[in-house]
């Protein structure tokens, strides 16, 4: 795997964790919420899925984890394609941020229709929980009971892959970078991306953020 965009050179020991994001889906590509709703990958994502799947081929999984919704789960399906042997789970804790009332509303409309909502997002956005959904806080708590329930049931040096969502990724990598939430749009998460994590006791260490160079070919076949 190409792992550039380093954030640091620590020792490289304890459990390997590459938290991936899923491919795109057709309400990415329309700026529309997507937390529950269960839209399956566009073709394109179909396409960011495979490239991902290629660049982790080699890689020596000892167990695969996703998120229940479809779009992550055909996302790791892909990448288990070439490691048939290796386990996989659903996990509804890698599921992601439940946006309640907002969810499946185009952002454009949610920003014209929710003015004061929208300003204290951008400003201070711990402070606030979707109304009748989920803050950040509640998506970083169940994301980290997740991750460490998930690399306690398996010995040091093991190498994990966990499919999942923006927000779940965003908050999971505010913890292990110390950024406070308030913080998360200093992390850029996109599709198809691969993050690199290793886990030492109780401390975790990130390695790699939003790598997509596996993405170059379908970006030059876009430009073509």
């Amino acid at each position: 795997m190409n792992t550039g965009k380093r954030t640091g050179e620590s020792d490289d020991s304890g459990t390997r964790i590459l938290l991936i994001r899923h491919g795109e889906t057709e309400w990415n590509r329309i700026h529309r919420f997507h937390g529950r709703s269960d839209e399956p990958l566009s073709q394109k994502g179909r396409d960011e899925a495979h490239a991902l799947a290629l660049a982790l081929k080699d890689e020596p999984l000892t167990a695969i984890y996703s998120s229940p919704l479809i779009r992550a789960r055909e996302t790791a399906h892909h990448i288990k394609a070439f490691h048939p042997s290796v386990p996989f789970f659903e996990e509804r804790g890698l599921i992601e941020m439940d946006f309640g009332a907002f969810e499946g509303m185009e952002a454009a409309r949610w920003v014209e229709e929710y003015p004061d909502f929208y300003e204290i997002w951008m400003k201070t956005p711990a402070s606030v929980t979707m109304p009748d959904g989920e803050s950040l806080a509640d998506v970083q708590k169940r994301a980290l009971d997740t991750l460490r329930r998930i690399t306690g049931q398996h010995p040091s040096r093991s190498t994990l892959l966990l499919c999942s969502h923006k927000f779940v990724n965003l908050t999971i990598l505010c913890h292990a970078m110390n950024l406070p939430l308030d913080r998360f749009r200093e992390i850029q998460q996109d599709t198809a991306a691969i993050n690199l994590l290793y886990k030492n006791g109780a401390t975790f260490t990130v390695k790699v953020v939003n790598e997509r160079s596996h993405l170059n070919r379908l970006l030059e076949n876009k430009d073509e």
